[in-house]
């Protein structure tokens, strides 16, 4: 039995409906690929930000 508070009121997952189980299932995987998204556009944009960093460097000095 697990319980889940949906704007202010609680529920038991066991006794939601399955369409409403179901549900909450697919947002809990959209949370996480939200989060997972979240981490790979950090690491995307750390490596971009190593990338304008050697861009910078390996440009002529006298330009």
């Amino acid at each position: 039995m697990a319980m889940i508070k949906i704007d202010g009121k609680d529920y038991d997952t066991d006794t939601l409906p399955q369409e409403a189980r179901d549900n909450l299932q697919n947002l809990n995987l959209c949370d996480q690929r939200l989060t997972q998204l979240k981490r790979d556009a950090a690491i995307t944009q750390t490596a971009r930000n190593a990338y304008a960093a050697a861009l910078q460097a390996a440009l002529p000095k006298d330009a």
